[in-house]
């Protein structure tokens, strides 16, 4: 395992994949399952995050039943066009144009393709790698870590000129966010599932791993958008996913 990475480049644009939605039971609300490719002007792309496994697209039915994702909801969609390749596809790249993937942390919704860039690193927290195996759902863990060099984050760090990885557990034992600074649109906080929605914030991250850390780097990462004016992007917002700009569209 590798510990530091860096990016040549500064983030030039950012595009929102869309990898399918979801209905959670709880409400019950729609959510959409997404990641987020970033281009540097020296030409690297990051992955943050790939979605439901490959076998939802598929027969999500089955998968659901397989992985016992019923109990807390079920797949509205998710078909080939909402894997990586074909979201990547839509910016005019190809697998082969990553150049790092990050996993915001390991729940199924975010790992599913994790294995699917054999020889691009992978940059994670140090607490979601020391697990035996990825999360993935409910305690099942049904996926084995992909042979790769890992640099593992155990605090914030920053990976280059307006790329910054924030460590924010609560959710998830080593869940990240990010802030990226764009040439047009300033400052984008991308909260992952740290706030998967504004109203989480109200609800006090009912459910989360670990909430007193939850609350804690909610606001955290709350104040700190306000203090760079950023666009927020949510990790699940039924009310934001709506409307929000995705690929092929970008944010520059």
């Amino acid at each position: 395992m590798m510990y530091e990475i860096a990016l040549k480049g500064k983030p030039i644009r950012l595009a929102v994949l869309d990898y399918g939605l979801f209905e959670v039971h709880a409400g019950p609300r729609t959510i959409g399952i997404c990641g987020f490719a970033v281009q540097t002007d020296a030409g690297e792309v990051v992955l943050i995050d790939t979605g439901f496994p490959e076998k939802y697209t598929v027969d999500a039915e089955a998968a659901t039943a397989e992985d016992g994702l019923g109990s807390f909801g079920r797949v509205l969609k998710i078909t080939p066009e909402n894997t990586p390749e074909s979201q990547l596809a839509k910016l005019g790249l190809s697998k082969a144009d990553v150049t790092l993937m990050i996993q915001s942390h390991t729940h199924i919704d975010h790992v599913g393709h994790m294995g699917g860039f054999p020889g691009v690193p992978i940059l994670i927290a140090a607490a979601e790698r020391d697990l035996p195996r990825p999360m993935y759902w409910s305690g099942k863990q049904a996926m084995e870590w992909p042979a790769r060099d890992y640099h593992l984050v155990t605090q914030d760090v920053t990976l280059g000129p307006g790329f910054q990885v924030l460590l924010c557990p609560g959710h998830a034992p080593g869940q990240l966010a990010f802030m990226i600074q764009l040439p047009q649109t300033g400052w984008v906080m991308l909260t992952s599932d740290a706030i998967s929605r504004a109203a989480e914030i109200d609800e006090g991250f009912a459910g989360s791993w670990e909430v007193p850390l939850a609350i804690h780097h909610g606001a955290r990462l709350m104040e700190l958008a306000q203090q760079r004016d950023a666009l927020v992007i949510f990790g699940h917002s039924p009310q934001q996913w709506t409307t929000l700009r995705k690929a092929p569209e970008w944010f520059t």
